[in-house]
């Protein structure tokens, strides 16, 4: 299975043209038979090192607020800072910088390949994954960010070498073909992080491939493609990655349900409006936009995990 891997048609960097048609035709059918493309080294270096160093003031809390953060102390070094935190969600929503990433033109010409000439944006999160944190078990995403249509997509940007022992991507090719969701269950496995465990699949560990990959590369990734990602086991670095996430903007985000006080819809009309179009039109633009959620950071499972029925948690 990894020659699979490296048989996706190739893709333009940053600084080149945007995609031909007949380029894109190809993207496209690559991503709908394989559930993923991986767009090699996208970004530029220099991009790359604007993503590391602006990572660095919004962990240190120089940037904005993000819930459960803790600012910079005296004498603290940049490792320091890092190593306290996985994943902060929407960095986007404090950062000029991570919202660039997010509307990356490369990125952007890409998805319209795999999703549609109009797409939007509506979450962004940025993992840290310093040497000794923990991964993700198996999971799709639409588990999490549901899409009337199966649109969804992850657009990974690698801001460091990914690679098997720093924790890289693993993904099961195909696996988006059924459009089923799996169960979920908890894991209790200390190399993951606190999020469940999808369950019961009729994948097996030779349908698995590795996606190693440069900084600057993005690999993208269907909604219901199964994936995980291991500890990071070396004694020092990172295994840094702006993961957006996309979808067309034709399709309803029925995400959740209004806040208190606001009217009540029925499941068919919900649709988030916090989001970020990064590419063609929003038919829904008369809806306007609104500011839902807030940059945050995930618990990793360390000292035990948050939840609300006492069930799922770490033994301490």
């Amino acid at each position: 299975m990894t020659a699979l891997l490296n048989s996706a048609p190739a893709a333009l960097s940053a600084t080149s043209r945007a995609l031909t048609t007949a380029e894109k035709s190809a993207v496209g059918d690559f991503y709908r038979e394989n559930g993923y493309y991986v767009a090699n080294e996208l970004l530029s270096l220099d991009e790359v090192e604007a993503l590391r160093a602006e990572t660095v003031r919004i962990c240190a809390g120089d940037v904005g607020k993000v819930g459960g953060t803790v600012p910079r102390a005296a004498g603290e070094s940049d490792d320091d800072v890092l190593r306290r935190v996985l994943c902060i969600h929407f960095p986007h929503k404090i950062s000029d910088v991570m919202l660039d990433a997010v509307k990356h033109p490369a990125v952007a010409d890409l998805l319209t390949a795999m999703v549609s000439p109009n797409v939007k944006c509506m979450q962004s999160m940025l993992f840290i994954k310093a040497a000794g944190k923990p991964g993700q078990a198996w999971h799709q995403d639409e588990d999490y960010i549901p899409t009337r249509d199966r649109s969804l997509v992850g657009a990974w940007i690698a801001m460091d070498d990914a690679t098997l022992d720093n924790g890289c991507l693993w993904i099961i090719p195909g696996s988006q073909k059924r459009g089923i969701l799996w169960p979920q269950e908890w894991h209790g496995d200390r190399r993951f992080d606190c999020a469940l465990e999808s369950q019961n699949f009729p994948y097996g560990p030779e349908d698995e491939i590795p996606v190693e990959v440069k900084a600057g590369s993005v690999v993208f990734f269907n909604g219901y493609t199964l994936h995980r990602s291991l500890p990071n086991t070396r004694t020092s670095g990172y295994r840094r990655a702006l993961v957006n996430h996309y979808m067309s903007a034709e399709s309803f985000l029925p995400w959740f349900w209004p806040g208190q006080g606001e009217a009540k819809v029925g499941v068919a009309q919900l649709d988030v409006r916090d989001i970020v179009m990064v590419a063609g039109v929003d038919p829904y633009a008369y809806k306007g936009t609104r500011e839902i959620f807030h940059s945050h950071v995930r618990p990793d499972g360390k000292g035990g995990c948050v939840t609300g029925d006492g069930e799922m948690e770490y033994v301490k």
